[in-house]
């Protein structure tokens, strides 16, 4: 099969017209300087004139496809017949070969343009010699040297651009790879987000909805009156939760920092929420004021990692008391969430399957993390539980 025609050699294309052109026209001014008025002479020049009519049609049949490669090939074959009867006729247009080289090599195959070459070269010797009228061993020798050395370098030349060209197309394909792995990365790590963010806002307000309602049902007819309680706790944390989820559609700061105020703030106003007849959160705050010089993304992790950790107290705990404790240091904002409850084993809880533990403990560590925090929890049988989060912060300029 043809080599398709490259775009980026045009450069070297012409500059090979330039020199077959410059070949011709000094061959045909030779033999009409040294043999004019010979019957051949109308010959060689209609000959010249279709020889240069066609090497300009060559770069009209270059392109891609199957039907511009067969009419090069065509157009190729005619070229080489019309000089071959030049050579014939006339013996000083044989130097035209060496465009022609470059030109077999561009249209054939690697086999095919070797062997146009080599008949190529086998008529510029036997022209030479002609013309010289005597064996001359350097008209022998010098043509196929001239022909071997072009030939060697093109084909060198050749399988460089190719080894280039494969080197292109891996990049490109690699690029591609990556650019998708990035894709599948952005989603996953975008699902993550959004299941930390449904298990921190919304499912969380949904539980305590829940147990609100339970226990409005459970009291409904022995007390009136504290059944409608548990009813308005539900009937807020539902309006809190819409708002909630109005944020997170539009990937906002939770609703308790949006309304200014700061860390601190949102986290008593968590605590107040959350405490009820069954459990009492306590707040305490050392941060020298500074509070306000946290990061928001700093402020609304930490704020959700109270959400969940307090979640899992009034859900799993068993606990009456809980505290929470934020204290900002020089290098790092630590939150401690302790509770009085029944504790754990952590231990036991490491070995439990990914799927039995829930969203709770993994979303706080991949929050962390994104931070570059770490997430530690104290806890035994009996004893509560400690969970303390450290978010390092970047040193004061």
């Amino acid at each position: 099969m043809p080599r398709p025609y490259d775009p980026d050699s045009r450069w070297l294309g012409a500059v090979m017209h330039v020199a077959f052109f410059l070949l011709l026209g000094g061959a045909l001014a030779r033999f009409l300087l040294r043999h004019p008025g010979e019957p051949r002479t109308p010959w060689i020049i209609a000959l010249s004139l279709a020889l240069a009519a066609l090497h300009l049609l060559g770069p009209v049949l270059s392109g891609p496809g199957a039907r511009s490669a067969r009419r090069r090939l065509a157009w190729l074959g005619l070229v080489v017949v019309v000089w071959m009867v030049l050579v014939v006729l006339a013996p000083s247009f044989s130097w035209c070969a060496v465009p022609l080289f470059y030109t077999g090599l561009r249209t054939l195959t690697a086999r095919a343009s070797l062997v146009l070459v080599a008949v190529l070269t086998l008529f510029v010797v036997a022209a030479q010699i002609r013309l010289a009228g005597r064996f001359d061993p350097n008209l022998l020798l010098a043509p196929p040297a001239v022909a071997a050395i072009a030939t060697a370098v093109f084909l060198q030349t050749e399988r460089q651009a190719a080894r280039q060209r494969a080197l292109i197309d891996d990049l490109i394909r690699t690029r591609r790879e990556l650019a998708a792995s990035e894709r599948r990365e952005g989603t996953l790590a975008e699902r993550q987000r959004l299941s930390m963010e449904i298990h921190d806002t919304l499912a969380q307000g949904l539980s305590s909805q829940r147990m609100l309602l339970q226990a409005a049902e459970r009291v409904w007819e022995s007390d009136p009156g504290k059944a409608r309680t548990h009813v308005r706790g539900a009937a807020s944390v539902a309006e809190h939760n819409l708002a909630e989820a109005r944020r997170f559609v539009h990937d906002l700061a939770p609703a308790d920092l949006a309304r200014g105020g700061g860390l601190d703030t949102a986290l008593r106003a968590l605590a107040a929420r959350e405490s009820g007849d069954h459990l009492t959160v306590r707040v305490q705050v050392d941060d020298g004021g500074r509070a306000p010089l946290l990061p928001d993304r700093v402020q609304s992790a930490l704020l959700r990692i109270a959400q969940g950790a307090l979640a899992n107290v009034r859900e799993h705990a068993g606990a009456t008391t809980a505290a929470l404790s934020l204290t900002l240091l020089d290098d790092q904002v630590v939150l401690d969430v302790s509770d009085d409850g029944h504790g754990f084993d952590p231990a036991v809880l490491a070995d439990t399957p990914a799927g039995l533990r829930g969203h709770g403990l993994p979303a706080m560590r991949a929050r962390l993390r994104q931070l570059g925090g770490t997430l530690t929890v104290e806890s035994a049988p009996g004893e509560g539980t400690v969970l303390s989060a450290a978010v390092p912060l970047e040193s004061p300029r």
